[in-house]
């Protein structure tokens, strides 16, 4: 099934050239169902190129989904003009007041600042706190993630001596979970970040489950025991050629930036990089829309809130 988009939102095209079933809203309107509304808080500077791997993951299911892009009325964003933002993207403001099945929220370019000096952090706040009871399940993405158990759990990120940049091997810690269904024993992904969740301080809140992690990377995987609120500190939604674009954009920039460790083939930059890590991708979201979405979100969507549960 579909992902309902704008028919004119650049992403379309490449997901239709791609074999993704994209739909708009004329023909979406045909289909007696109804679809999981999905919000998508893109915090990302690069928005059409986050947008284009998100909805490839989405719409990679058997279920249709509506997709509302949001983005944050407190900051001015520099790479995206404000005419594609009013055409596609609604504001917190402007959804308050609705429900949504999930929510997807990405990382951002921000991590070397404190939480507090992020321009939108108040903003963002707001919307972790509306999420609790606005939003079925909750899927974090890398600083995203850090942000949400910063603000729920008081977790801090640390800083880290080098970046995690790459791609690592990661070990399933618990098999039988949902999330985890039909995961290999070790599954690659990619990694971009200077900071980190120490385990330790995760391991000291029972309510959060460890589901994966990388003896270089750390914590890659991590989940609320019922399933409300999932956080993924790495970038498995990344095509191909992301890490290759972040080095040589740093590069250009004159920053002291390492080859991404298992990533171009001997460690080569002018090699094209293999993908490992599709397939898991696909899978990590198939998995959080079937089982923590669609299996358990109420038909009637107002009857979401807070609880852990709905009968």
């Amino acid at each position: 099934m579909p992902v309902k988009i704008p028919a004119s939102l650049p992403a379309a095209k490449t997901l239709a050239d791609e074999n993704i079933f994209v739909m708009d809203a004329r023909r979406a309107s045909t289909q007696d169902i109804r679809p999981l509304k999905i919000g998508i808080v893109n915090l990302m500077p690069t928005k059409q190129v986050t947008e284009t791997q998100l909805l490839r993951l989405l719409g990679n299911t058997p279920l249709q989904i509506e997709i509302t892009f949001l983005t944050m009325a407190t900051h001015v964003s520099a790479n995206t003009s404000p005419e594609y933002l009013k055409t596609f993207y609604r504001t917190f403001q402007s959804v308050r007041h609705e429900k949504f099945d999930g929510l997807v929220i990405t990382g951002a370019p921000v991590e070397n600042l404190p939480f507090e000096k992020v321009d939108y952090w108040e903003e963002l706040k707001t919307i972790l706190d509306w999420s609790t009871d606005h939003v079925f399940s909750t899927l974090f993405i890398c600083w995203a993630s850090q942000a949400a158990l910063y603000h729920f759990y008081g977790i801090e990120k640390h800083h880290l001596d080098r970046k995690v940049f790459g791609i690592f091997e990661h070990k399933v810690l618990n098999p039988r979970h949902k999330l985890m269904r039909g995961f290999d024993d070790t599954f690659k992904a990619p990694h971009s970040r200077h900071t980190a969740i120490r385990r330790e301080d995760a391991a000291n809140h029972p309510e959060l489950e460890i589901l994966a992690e990388s003896p270089e990377a750390g914590i890659f995987l991590m989940a609320e025991k019922e399933g409300r609120r999932i956080f993924v500190t790495g970038h498995a939604e990344y095509d191909a050629d992301t890490l290759a674009a972040e080095y040589r954009r740093d590069r250009e920039k004159g920053l002291d930036i390492a080859v991404p460790e298992h990533y171009f083939p001997d460690d080569d930059p002018a090699k094209i990089p293999p993908v490992g890590w599709r397939a898991h991708a696909n899978l990590l979201f198939v998995n959080w829309l079937n089982y923590f979405v669609y299996q358990e979100t109420p038909f009637d969507i107002e009857r979401i809130d807070g609880k852990t549960a709905v009968s």
